[in-house]
């Protein structure tokens, strides 16, 4: 594996820093509320960020997910590159690429995704009914990308007849909403299941980079905080215990990082990636949520105040958590993953024929019965034995 960025890679990803550093300040943010920041957004397409992840892959899209992250930059950027953009380069037919990819490229369309399934939307005589309880970015979005109870994807048209939205306000400012269904005709997406589990592995992964940059934005501030804030005439960063928390905080930043690039290295490389998402998507839960309460712990009383920078980073990882799923969740979802595996590959079966000698649950084969451990001696040794 070599996550190392390609020339690309990295020409994206530092256009995206600077867009991003320059324009999500703590000013503008304050100033969105709890909207997305719509002149960002078009500075972002105007830049073609969103296009170049056509050509830079899942990779370069965690690495510009990173960079929003650092700044929880309130843009649908994530949920239209995974949900609009690779889903429809990945598994759209040439005719639907042809007319959907070009206005997710410039950004007059926003795609956003009812992910993952749980079940509420149903299909009968063709139309799509069903409730899902909240969906990121929906508010912004013009098309969603919906599972059927069959996982069978669907695009939907957020103003088409019989699609109601309902305002939702979540931990973080995702400009969500409640989706409502009502016999709306769909627009059919790539192959069934295996395009639905595809599409969830890529988004699992493009969360996971987008916590990774939440982390490390959050983990950024503590030490700046921890560095120039003295008490009893030394910074704070002197003592041990904020030392030992810094440094934990680190290194969960770190594991969420690699796992989240060794995912989308897979995806790109087309390898099964299913294990791995689940993986980073379980580091960007669990090792998340450690790494935004470590970051406000460190700012003592200025991280309890709601208005401070580090809060709203605390806000995105919770909200990350709790989209990525608990940790016992993605946990059982990915054992029965490898118990599946490991099933398909012979680890539950009695050996081949061929193989029997080697077996562990066998009887001994005639020719090997005097070394058998659980045998009556031979007729000849019979006193011999005790």
């Amino acid at each position: 594996m070599d996550f190392t960025p390609s020339e690309e890679q990295s020409a994206a990803q530092g256009l995206a820093a600077r867009i991003f550093g320059d324009l999500s300040t703590h000013e503008r943010l304050a100033a969105a509320g709890t909207g997305t920041d719509a002149e960002l957004w078009k500075e972002l397409c105007a830049a073609g960020l969103p296009g170049a992840v056509e050509d830079v892959g899942l990779l370069g899209l965690v690495l510009l997910l990173e960079e929003q992250g650092r700044t929880t930059a309130q843009v649908p950027f994530a949920a239209t590159c995974v949900y609009g953009l690779l889903a429809v380069a990945e598994h759209g037919t040439a005719e639907q690429r042809e007319r959907l990819l070009p206005g997710l490229r410039d950004g007059t369309a926003v795609a956003t995704g009812a992910f993952p399934a749980r079940g509420g939307v149903h299909i009968s005589d063709g139309a799509l009914s069903g409730a899902v309880p909240w969906v990121p970015w929906l508010r912004d979005a013009t098309q969603v990308l919906v599972a059927d109870a069959e996982r069978v994807l669907w695009i939907v048209e957020a103003a088409a007849s019989g699609v109601t939205v309902e305002p939702v306000e979540t931990t973080a400012p995702w400009a969500a909403g409640r989706l409502v269904l009502d016999g709306v005709r769909g627009e059919r997406l790539g192959n069934g299941p295996g395009a639905y589990a595809a599409v969830l592995a890529s988004a699992r992964t493009a969360f996971a980079g987008l916590q990774a940059g939440v982390c490390a934005g959050s983990l950024a501030r503590a030490v700046h905080h921890t560095v120039t804030r003295e008490q009893f005439g030394r910074p704070l960063s002197t003592n041990q215990g904020v030392l030992l928390r810094a440094a934990d905080a680190h290194m969960d930043t770190e594991a969420i990082r690699v796992t989240a690039y060794e995912a989308a290295w897979r995806h790109d490389e087309h390898r099964d990636d299913a294990a791995q998402a689940l993986t980073a998507a379980w580091w960007a839960s669990e090792a998340g949520k450690r790494v935004v309460h470590a970051g406000q712990h460190l700012h003592g009383g200025a991280g309890a105040d709601l208005d401070h920078p580090v809060h709203r980073h605390f806000l995105w990882g919770r909200q990350l958590d709790a989209y990525l799923g608990c940790g016992s969740e993605l946990l059982e979802e990915l054992g029965l993953l490898l118990a599946a595996d490991g099933q398909e590959e012979g680890a539950l079966r009695m050996p081949p024929a061929d193989r029997q000698e080697e077996g562990s649950l066998r009887m001994p084969p005639a020719d090997r019965q005097e070394e058998g451990a659980l045998r009556m001696p031979p007729a000849d040794r019979q006193e011999e034995a005790s």
